[in-house]
């Protein structure tokens, strides 16, 4: 294990080192919130943050992406041809993302990067990031991480974590992209690697002890799938919902997209926006069948979605990081932790 100290009186060269050979993403405080964006020349990544409203999914998969081109104009010699959109995959890192965020990629590549069929765009984008991780020292109030198969200082995912220890962060190198990026920042292994290292533990225990919520999930996978989706309990969880996709928009392991073309005179693209299983439009037919036609149907879908029907497809745990976010944003107090609680103990 290869550990590197960064003070944070060099941090602005770091940066700047970096910016060589990385276009470089992080979290910026703007409008009184943190969330993740590209760098410019001058920024720096604020670290001193608890976790941002959005997760950084966006930078692997945007909220609108353009990925074909057109004209319908006999005039161009290129005229009714579907071109791809030129792409930027050159090397980017994202830094400060949390642990739960990059874990959170290991469960949208499932969606994404299989066997039968790989996503370019996608791809791509992944393959060329490196993920430097901010562990969470203070973890908030509404994070069950540590029940999610994530936690403050987990691993998955990452290239590099950072722990914040004071007046310098303590690296450590997890993957070759993370010992690629060690030699480009032009950092040096600290003269104490052990004894930052035993800090490392002590500090991950530490985060560990104070968070104060947990989701069971010990019993999801032996559930009769039909015995969930007909459990009574559906309409009182939907009571509240109002459909505003909210709780879709800010979990970074939600991945579902609607493909359009936008045509201005005689030329067009086609491109990809984040879509919803929230909205009532999402699986209409064009038969005009709804198979989802209810705010119940909806609900309940998102949950089986990621507590039942995705334990069963993998079996090794929810599609869910524990980050917390749906449970501090959404509009009417829908609480996924709740939620779980209900699924597990069903009988």
């Amino acid at each position: 294990m290869k550990i590197v100290t960064i003070f944070k009186k060099d941090w602005s060269k770091t940066i700047e080192n970096l910016k060589r050979d990385y276009r470089l993403f992080g979290p910026v405080r703007e409008n009184g919130f943190h969330n993740f964006k590209e760098l410019d020349e001058t920024e720096l990544p604020d670290l001193d943050y608890s976790n941002t409203r959005l997760s950084p999914k966006s930078i692997i998969h945007p909220q609108s992406e353009v990925m074909f081109e057109y004209s319908l104009d006999k005039g161009n010699k290129d005229h009714h041809v579907l071109k791809e959109t030129d792409k930027d995959y050159s090397p980017r890192t994202i830094i400060g993302i949390r642990p739960c965020d990059a874990a959170a990629f290991l469960i949208v590549r499932r969606n994404f990067d299989t066997a039968e069929c790989k996503d370019p765009y996608w791809v791509n984008a992944y393959e060329a990031t490196t993920f430097v991780g901010l562990a969470c020292n203070n973890p908030s109030g509404t994070c069950f991480c540590t029940t999610a198969d994530s936690g403050p200082f987990d691993e998955k995912g990452l290239d590099l974590l950072l722990v914040d220890a004071g007046d310098h962060f303590i690296a450590k190198i997890i993957s070759s992209k993370g010992e690629d990026l060690i030699e480009k920042a032009g950092w040096e292994p600290g003269p104490d690697a052990d004894a930052s290292a035993d800090r490392i533990k002590i500090m991950k225990q530490e985060a560990e002890a104070k968070i104060r919520s947990f989701v069971a999930t010990d019993k999801l996978k032996d559930k009769t799938t039909r015995d969930l989706f007909d459990a009574p309990f559906w309409e009182d969880v939907a009571f509240s919902c109002i459909n505003c996709g909210t709780c879709t928009y800010v979990c970074p392991t939600c991945w579902c997209f609607d493909i359009q073309d936008e045509i201005f005179g005689r030329s067009g693209i086609r491109m990809r926006n984040w879509d919803s299983c929230m909205y009532p439009l999402f699986t209409l037919h064009g038969s005009g069948h709804n198979p989802r036609s209810t705010r119940m149907q909806r609900v309940r879908q998102r949950f089986m979605h990621k507590l039942k029907y995705y334990v069963d497809k993998y079996g090794d745990g929810i599609q869910c990081v524990g980050c917390g976010r749906c449970v501090r944003l959404c509009p009417v107090n829908i609480d996924i932790r709740k939620v779980c609680g209900m699924m597990n103990s069903h009988e």
